[in-house]
């Protein structure tokens, strides 16, 4: 068993793909299938099952990835703790991004990355913030950008708000409310409504606000993403509430109107706590002095 058939382990289960894997590694799919069925051959297990559709780790593969992340990890720290003694940082910084950020720059954040740090890489992934926090403890992401409704903190992570910011109603074009100062919730109430799915944070924020007001309403609509949500607005199939930052590049084709007792979401920047790697804390450090 070699080191470099544990990363590709990881990488093939992180994936799901041969192809996204071997892409991951830097190797050809062939190359990184070999290994793969090499090491099943030393354990004398089959550690992925493998479909026309997707690859997913076995019971012994599952075993198996657990010791494997460790001694990734473990040897990319080592390889990070020599180099930073000469003040270098280098291997991969592993960060996860809501779509809908808007308290940072996220590219120009990575191009000060970059410029300070050449020796480094970045692997972005995107997804809702529930998720990215999970992958923080699980050792697969080493900073994320998340939103969460006011009073909620990320859970099992070290963290830091960004920025506070009221949501908005988003409004089909020739709304009874467009052109409004402000509304209520209420206001909203009897409208059909787009927004993220049930259980994540992001659809969280408004769930929150419409129980506190004691209002019901009708999500017709899910998306895991802003742009469609705004788009079933656009088309005056529904309403929904974002971020103004959010709605900012979409002013041509929908309206806003602020929300006197809407609910409010919070931008926070996560980290692991316990040990993060020396390309985490200098992506935390531009971040720092960025806002």
């Amino acid at each position: 068993m070699e080191l470099q058939q544990l990363r590709y382990v990881v990488s093939l289960a992180d994936t799901g793909s041969f192809t996204r894997a071997a892409e991951r590694c830097h190797v050809t799919q062939s190359a990184l299938s070999h290994q793969i069925a090499a090491l099943e051959r030393e354990l004398g297990v089959r550690l992925f099952a493998r479909t026309s559709r997707s690859v997913r780790a076995t019971e012994s593969g599952e075993a198996l990835l657990r010791s494997a992340r460790l001694a990734v990890r473990a040897a990319d720290q080592a390889r990070e703790d020599v180099a930073a003694v000469s003040g270098e940082v280098v291997g991969t910084l592993r960060l996860g991004i809501i779509p809908t950020v808007t308290a940072v720059d996220v590219p120009a954040l990575l191009v000060t990355y970059r410029a300070a740090h050449p020796a480094a890489r970045v692997e972005l992934r995107e997804g809702n913030s529930d998720s990215l926090v999970a992958a923080i403890r699980r050792g697969e992401l080493d900073v994320a950008l998340l939103g969460l409704r006011e009073g909620m903190e990320p859970d099992g992570v070290a963290s830091r708000p960004l920025s506070r910011e009221p949501l908005v109603a988003v409004l089909p074009r020739g709304h009874d409310l467009a052109g409004a100062r402000s509304a209520s919730l209420s206001d909203l109430a009897d409208s059909a409504f787009a927004d993220f799915p049930a259980g994540t944070s992001g659809r969280a924020q408004s769930d929150a606000a419409f129980a506190a007001a004691g209002l019901r309403r009708d999500v017709a609509f899910e998306s895991d993403t802003a742009a469609s949500l705004i788009g079933l607005v656009a088309a005056g199939l529904a309403v929904t509430l974002l971020a103004p930052g959010v709605v900012r590049g979409f002013r041509d084709r929908v309206d806003t109107v602020l929300l006197r007792d809407g609910p409010v979401r919070v931008e926070h920047l996560a980290w692991d706590a316990a040990a993060p790697r020396s390309a985490a804390r200098a992506f935390l450090d531009i971040v720092a002095a960025a806002s």
